[in-house]
């Protein structure tokens, strides 16, 4: 397995290069390869290309750092792995100098490239997509040549979930009810059970208050958010796989075709709409000012109070002391829901950690023990330390852990276990809003009526 660092040079690049080209470290500068130029004038060579290119970047090179387990390979074969990494990663466009150290416990490539293309005459972008691209590229090449890689469990689990659960700040938003991503992953959740088409779906959520973009990315923001509140992107790295663009109608079609199948209507045609308000007679500037306007807020009244004892009687309700009974058996039902959800997450992230601690230690196995054959080994130390310490600490952590014994494979499908339960939770939750939101309308208009009616 390989190991990929990757840092800017903005000064001292001639140091650089005599650094990587040391003769003692690259078995009497045999193992020493460059494109386009020659390795002892590559910095002066850099230089021209970024003149003649008419480049502004501040960036004179990139120096890309590739390690591998120490006893995993030959120096020759690194060098190969290292060759054709330059040509994946800057694809003849771009003069570099590699050489390969043997002078550690461990053999490692150092990578000097230019910053600017003498092709395009562009900098390199370096950035989270082009350094995971540099570590997948790296990785195949291990798998070709046959060296260990990353657990493809593993990979898998991290694909599924990119994104584990909620930040503790999204969770005590989400537990005030003040997350808007939560009310927005809810809100599509609910039109989408709902929906009937993609634009019957955009249809209802614009009625549910959110204004929407159209664009490469679907993006919604509540009215409530204000002018200044940002859009939500319905990505995956945002909201989640099941809340992209693509994924939603997918979702939308899946479950208009699942009806169809079973001689079900998929929804009420008629959109959801949240019960009328009850006018305040009293108070309202414009009934005072306006006779006509009374009587038709009058009318107004009897008719939403006609719809909300109808909706009442619905619920088996037949006074204000059985609805504010209701009421509060709710917000029990949904604190109960709620704490439910808090012990699956719970449950969740330690499996995530034990999984993660696994991995870690697969990762680090060989690194800690040639560490520990010779733990006198400054240098050896220096440059794997971060590894020693996460191999130490997630042994640590992983005798504490109930969840020690099971492989990555067992703990990913416990996971989607416990995932689904969430999911579902979460269904229960935000159903337990709306009714919860429902009623407290209900009650509302019954208080506002009853006042109207006594003062009048």
């Amino acid at each position: 397995m390989a190991i990929t660092k990757i840092h800017p040079i903005k000064s001292t690049l001639k140091i650089a290069l005599d650094y990587i080209m040391n003769s003692d470290k690259t078995d009497g500068k045999i193992l020493i390869s460059s494109l386009n130029c020659n390795p002892i004038t590559a910095h002066l060579e850099f230089e021209q290309t970024k003149i003649e290119c008419n480049s502004k970047a501040k960036v004179l090179a990139r120096h890309l750092i590739q390690s591998f387990f120490p006893g995993e390979t030959t120096a020759e074969e690194a060098h190969q792995i290292g060759i054709e990494l330059c040509e994946k990663i800057l694809k003849g466009k771009y003069e570099y100098v590699l050489t390969t150290h043997i002078d550690k416990g461990h053999i490692h490539n150092h990578i000097l490239f230019n910053n600017v293309s003498f092709e395009t005459g562009k900098a390199y972008q370096s950035n989270k997509k082009t350094y995971h691209q540099i570590r997948n590229y790296s990785d195949n090449l291990c798998r070709k040549y046959k060296l260990s890689v990353i657990d493809e469990d593993y990979v898998k689990f991290k694909e599924k979930y990119k994104t584990n659960g909620k930040s503790y700040k999204e969770y005590i938003e989400f537990k005030k009810g003040k997350s808007w991503k939560h009310k927005l992953q809810i809100a599509i959740d609910h039109t989408i059970n709902k929906a009937n088409s993609y634009e019957n779906f955009l249809k209802l959520m614009e009625e549910y208050g959110y204004e929407i973009k159209l664009g490469k990315y679907l993006s919604f923001r509540h009215k409530k958010q204000g002018e200044k509140g940002r859009f939500i992107r319905a990505r995956e790295n945002t909201l989640g796989k099941d809340y992209t663009k693509e994924k939603i109608k997918e979702r939308i079609e899946n479950k208009v075709n699942e009806n169809y199948k079973n001689n079900k209507i998929c929804y009420d045609k008629k959109s959801y709409k949240k019960f009328d308000n009850i006018i305040d007679i009293e108070s309202n500037e414009k009934v005072k000012s306006s006779k006509g306007y009374e009587i038709w807020a009058r009318k107004h009244n009897m008719n939403t109070m006609a719809k909300t004892l109808n909706q009442l009687r619905k619920y088996g309700l037949s006074s204000s002391m059985d609805l504010e009974t209701k009421l509060q058996e709710e917000a029990v039902n949904r604190q109960e829901i709620l704490n439910k959800i808090k012990d699956v997450e719970k449950v969740m992230s330690e499996i995530y950690a034990a999984i993660e601690d696994i991995n870690t230690i697969k990762m680090n196995k060989v690194i800690y023990k040639t560490y520990k054959e010779n733990p006198n080994d400054k240098d050896f130390y220096s440059e794997y330390k971060p590894q020693i310490i996460a191999y130490e600490k997630a042994i640590n952590a992983l005798e504490k852990c109930q969840y020690k014994n099971p492989s990555i494979k067992e703990l990913s499908k416990l996971y989607d276990e416990y995932k689904n339960k969430k999911d579902i939770l979460m269904d229960d939750y935000a159903n337990e809003n709306i009714l919860i939101n429902e009623l407290t309308q209900l009650r509302k208009n019954t208080d506002k009526y009853i006042y109207n009616e006594l003062y009048k």
